[in-house]
């Protein structure tokens, strides 16, 4: 990823950027018109981004091979016109999408788990 010029972030840095974030007062949020251009389970993608989860664990959750969440991941980037994951976790925020907080079972409709 580094060799591509992408930037990386380890899960301990981006859940301490995660917890630094929550804790600022809250602006006007994002337009979530911007949120409409994703289908529901890159949504769903989205929201587990923004709280810290890795490609593998966002698979693990969903189900979905990694291959899959990395094709998930791409889509977000690219429909949203952000740079990376830590701008997906901002935008995330801003937008209303993820409240800070709200960590547990409700990150995933279960009905999108395959069962």
């Amino acid at each position: 990823m580094v060799a591509n010029g992408d930037a990386l972030l380890a899960p301990s840095v981006t859940r301490r950027l995660i917890a630094d974030f929550a804790r600022r007062p809250r602006t006007d949020p994002q337009s979530p018109l911007a949120l409409q251009a994703l289908t529901q389970r890159e949504t769903e993608v989205l929201r587990l981004i923004a709280r810290g989860l890795s490609n593998a664990e966002i698979s693990d959750t969903l189900v979905i091979a990694m291959q899959t969440t990395k094709t998930y991941v791409g889509r977000i980037l690219s429909k949203l016109d952000l740079r990376d994951r830590a701008q997906d976790i901002v935008f995330a925020y801003e937008s209303g999408l993820v409240a800070p907080g709200a960590i547990g079972p409700d990150l995933v409709d279960p009905d999108s788990r395959r069962h």
